[in-house]
């Protein structure tokens, strides 16, 4: 299958790109800079020049493939509507050019703060007018493309998908830490994050890519929910920093506004998606992925 894939080169996108050139799959990945380019041809993918504010360019690129994964996202969180509003052009494009021919169309979407306090499930939604519900309108529209003769399903990640290489959230947690003198969590530190290992993810992108119903919306979650007490230890430890508790209205103060997600309980399960794709996580967890040390440079 020739597949198109956007955020080739990023985190969890280079991760697909492996995953299906490993596979058999013909890849070309979209790519903004000569180093990204660089990057993929070494990894034996084609390059599609080009980023999420190129809609024509999208299309054209998606048009001429037999499948398409969206893993890229505009990661401003300073204005998230108008990164999302990129986001929702990017997939009408995309949908635009694959409607009424039944090629497969994975995006990418999250778990986090669907429903926070409880468990997420591949059935959850989002109260209307929450923060999750911004993004979710991307999810939708993807979803709707089923109704367009697309194969089409939203691969919801976790709030950690994990690794080496990995610059998300809890790097960024690590940068806190670093910074304040203290490895710190929110309250009591019991609400958990859903986690996932961004290699178990890869092999589910292509799990969806090559056979998931239209329709269909997947959940890449490894982990249900890992306590953030118990991320913030293996952070002190590792770093020989005091951990310490802080008041969860202090929690964007001192950790900046990954402090708003750290101080959520957004727990989520996978067990619809493992059943229905027979995808059984098979990596490391979080804190064992922490505690041999490649996040702190050791």
């Amino acid at each position: 299958m020739r597949v198109f894939v956007t955020g080739a080169t990023g985190f969890v996108g280079s991760a697909v790109v492996r995953e299906l050139l490993d596979a058999g799959h013909e890849v070309t990945g979209l790519a903004r800079s000569d180093a990204s380019a660089a990057s993929l041809e070494a990894a034996g993918a084609g390059v599609h020049r080009g980023d999420l504010d190129d809609p024509d360019g999208l299309g054209r690129a998606a048009a001429a493939s037999d499948g398409v994964v969206h893993t890229a996202f505009h990661h401003d969180f300073s204005d998230f509507e108008a990164a999302v509003a990129k986001e929702r052009r990017a997939i009408a494009a995309i949908g635009d050019a694959l409607a009424g021919s039944g090629k497969p169309f994975v995006m990418t979407s999250g778990t986090g703060g669907v429903v926070p306090g409880r468990v997420a499930t591949e059935e959850s939604t989002p109260d209307p007018g929450s923060f999750a519900a911004v993004r979710f309108a991307a999810e939708q529209d993807a979803l709707a493309l089923a109704e367009r003769g697309v194969r089409v399903s939203a691969l919801r990640l976790p709030s950690s998908v994990h690794g080496e290489g990995d610059r998300g959230f809890v790097s960024w947690l690590i940068g806190a830490a670093r910074d304040k003198g203290v490895s710190a969590y929110p309250g009591d530190g019991s609400n958990r994050w859903a986690a996932v290992h961004r290699l178990d993810a890869a092999r589910l992108y292509r799990l969806a890519l090559e056979s998931a119903p239209a329709g269909t919306v997947l959940h890449g979650v490894g982990e249900e929910g890992v306590p953030v007490r118990d991320i913030a230890e293996v952070i002190g430890r590792k770093l020989g920093l005091p951990v310490t508790s802080i008041p969860q209205e202090d929690a964007v103060g001192h950790f900046g506004f990954v402090g708003g997600v750290f101080a959520l309980d957004i727990p989520a399960s996978s067990d619809l998606t493992r059943k229905l794709l027979d995808w059984h996580p098979a990596r490391q967890g979080l804190i064992a992925d922490l505690e041999e040390g490649h996040y702190f440079g050791a």
